[in-house]
């Protein structure tokens, strides 16, 4: 079932010890549309992820948590994770592809997190089980579970006060719980506003599967696009996406560096790749005329990658 609002105000409370209130500020480049962007890279981990596992955990029982956690993730879910658990003084397990960013996978470790780096097949196979054999603990969804994308969708009621008057918000799409959580709540309290994902070509399931009108596999090439793609779509997230998305972007990696080269340049702001993509399909015409907002979802990318890409740009 989608997020409610009253779910998504039951987050809000829930998540305020740990999760900030981030900006919403114009996006200082010409482009289409008047574009902005909702900077979710400003959270304590660099990531909107906090706002899910935050909301997740205060929802667990105490006496569950005493066990630990267990999440999948390529590095932010992971973070998350780690961050929650540190503060609340129980155990981390972080199950990790063989492709994730060192950068990322210090940073959990920085948090007391122990991380599993298993390859990618395996990897995603612990998003369907909910487990890996040999870990105990609460296993907490990086994006098909509702308690976490009713944090993620804590972002829409900001947006709405912010800019009340927005006209389409492009989301990066990983797994869809960003995407679904803010859609559910958009389509309940403003339903005309437009709302599409974006993709990266190297990985981009969702087109492919609304296209086929049922989830469709698709090759998975990694680059340095990490916190989204992915081989596949959910069955759920499916259902989901097919009904609150008005469709998915697919941009170019080289549009998602110019996209990270010119936010860095014009608003001094540094954005990983998948919040890259969502600033890219923004700026390019394809979300529609007025106020777009995109969702600058994280900025955990190793700068000397960031500084290769942006030059090369």
């Amino acid at each position: 079932m989608p997020v409610s609002v009253s779910e998504a105000n039951e987050a809000r409370i829930n998540i305020t010890p740990v999760a900030f209130r981030t900006p919403l500020v114009r996006c200082n480049a010409d482009a289409p549309a008047d574009l902005y962007l909702k900077l979710e890279n400003l959270q304590p981990i660099g990531s909107f992820k906090i706002r899910g596992a935050a909301n997740v955990m205060a929802l667990t029982p105490s006496r569950q948590l005493e066990r630990g956690v267990l999440t999948a993730s390529a590095g932010n879910m992971a973070q998350g994770v780690a961050f929650c658990a540190r503060r609340l003084g129980i155990k981390a397990t972080i199950i990790a592809p063989e492709t994730a960013p060192a950068t990322k996978i210090l940073a959990v470790e920085r948090m007391g997190g122990r991380v599993i780096k298993v390859p990618f097949a395996e990897w995603w196979q612990t998003f369907e089980r909910r487990s890996y054999p040999g870990v105990d603990g609460t296993f907490i969804h990086a994006f098909d579970d509702p308690h976490v994308m009713a944090g993620n969708a804590t972002i829409t009621l900001e947006l709405l006060e912010d800019l009340p008057d927005l006209d389409a918000v492009v989301i990066p799409w990983g797994g869809g719980g960003l995407s679904c959580g803010i859609a559910a709540v958009l389509r309940a309290l403003a339903p005309q506003v437009r709302i599409y994902a974006a993709e990266i070509e190297s990985a981009a399931p969702l087109a492919a599967s609304l296209a086929a009108g049922q989830p469709r596999p698709v090759e998975y090439q990694p680059s340095f696009v990490d916190g989204i793609g992915s081989t596949t779509v959910f069955p759920n997230m499916f259902q989901q996406a097919r009904v609150l998305l008005d469709g998915s972007l697919v941009v170019t990696l080289n549009e998602a560096a110019q996209a990270m080269k010119l936010v860095a340049e014009r608003n001094r702001i540094i954005v990983e790749g998948a919040a890259a993509c969502a600033v890219a399909a923004a700026r390019s015409g394809r979300a529609g005329p007025g106020k777009i907002v995109a969702i600058v979802s994280g900025g955990n990318i190793d700068l000397d990658k960031f500084a290769q890409l942006t030059a090369q740009a």
